[in-house]
């Protein structure tokens, strides 16, 4: 079996395949009983570079590489050169999963390879869980964030791509911000490219359907703040995914203050007068904290856009804005009048008998409200 696995996984200095893979301080892998006799033997050097060692090396375990090994599923009376000829598809896809995992870990693998290895595993990883979790088990996440944090624009986006399909496992989610993504997606979308922003917008909304992780990313230091920032200063998608993102983390409540905190309203004001309704969805959650009602009332235009979108909007955006608005016209009297004034109470009317169920009962409490009654 060994003649048809990676050279890598082969000690360099028994040319065994390695058993229990260990870190040499100089970066390098071997076999731990290999490296342990050369050392016993009072070598104080790498077998490969030949630099200096520490008096007492340390040996740090290579769990991604033994865990590669490990899962490598071959069968041991396959003789073929080629160990794909004779499996099903089933184990062929593992099998292939399995090569690209490795050279994505592997610290000689070429930047084309490790390019190589992302696009493939992007495609093997978005509609099928198996190889998503063949690559969580490996542990070759830490080699996807590293890959995150690439200058190359083409990796670093692929990277992300990646993560993104690994985060539709909900039993990844909360695993995959314990491994340290939610800082690598903030700094990505802080500095990458518009494409690479929008998809690490798309990854925190993915990793925010758990509960404990919108907590958790709502209190991660300037990760609401950047999102504001990508819908002061971003375009196109970027500014459609950081708003989808920021309705996600703001499902939970105590994020809806810091969203407010941060300078959330007139930002989503501005954008939602430009018709984005994803905006105004985040307002009819914002409006639901007194912070946000008041910063509301403070918006030239408020009640404008809100109008706007109530008039002309989709199902879903006329059902966010009237729920806004009800809410600010029950808060400020002067929401109200104004409201009034804009002939919403006419407008209100003629929901009341929609077939949305949402739009009925917003339209009526703010009929009730525009009326003297609620």
């Amino acid at each position: 079996m060994a003649t048809h696995l990676p050279d890598d996984f082969k000690c360099p200095i028994s040319l065994e395949i390695m058993s229990d893979p260990v870190i040499l301080s100089s970066g390098h892998t071997f076999d731990r009983s290999s490296i342990q006799r050369w050392l016993d033997s009072g070598h104080r050097t790498c077998p490969i570079t030949k630099l200096p060692l520490p008096e007492h090396p340390c040996l740090i375990p290579n769990h991604a590489l033994r865990s590669l090994i490990s899962s490598f599923t071959i069968p041991k009376s396959q003789p073929d050169p080629n160990p794909c000829r004779n499996l099903n598809p089933d184990q062929s896809k593992k099998y292939q999963t399995q090569l690209l995992i490795y050279t994505l870990v592997s610290p000689s693998s070429t930047l084309e390879s490790k390019l190589h290895s992302l696009s493939q595993l992007t495609r093997l990883t978005k509609l099928d869980s198996g190889p998503r979790r063949q690559l969580t088990e490996s542990g070759a996440v830490s080699a996807v964030l590293n890959c995150v944090n690439s200058t190359e624009s083409e990796i670093q986006e692929k990277a992300l791509a990646l993560l993104l399909n690994l985060s539709l496992d909900d039993d990844n989610k909360v695993g995959l911000v314990a491994e340290g993504v939610i800082s690598r997606v903030i700094n990505v979308i802080r500095a990458g490219s518009a494409s690479s922003r929008a998809i690490g917008c798309t990854i925190l909304t993915s990793l925010a359907v758990v509960e404990v992780n919108k907590a958790t990313i709502g209190a991660y230091p300037n990760a609401i703040k950047t999102l504001i920032w990508v819908l002061y200063s971003g375009k196109g998608r970027e500014v459609r995914e950081a708003a989808t993102a920021l309705y996600a983390i703001c499902s939970f409540v105590d994020n809806r203050k810091r969203a407010v905190e941060c300078g959330a309203v007139p930002i989503l004001m501005k954008i939602g007068g430009m018709g984005l309704e994803r905006a105004v969805e985040v307002l009819s959650l914002l409006v639901k904290c007194k912070e946000g009602r008041e910063e509301m009332r403070k918006v030239n235009g408020c009640l404008e856009v809100l109008v706007k979108v109530i008039r002309n909007g989709s199902e879903r955006g006329v059902q966010c804005a009237l729920l806004t608005l009800s809410c600010l016209c029950c808060f400020a009297e002067e929401m109200r009048v104004e409201a009034e004034k804009e002939g919403v109470l006419e407008i209100c009317v003629g929901f009341l008998d929609d077939e949305n169920e949402k739009i009925r009962r917003h339209a009526s409490t703010l009929v009730q409200t525009l009326s003297g009654r609620g």
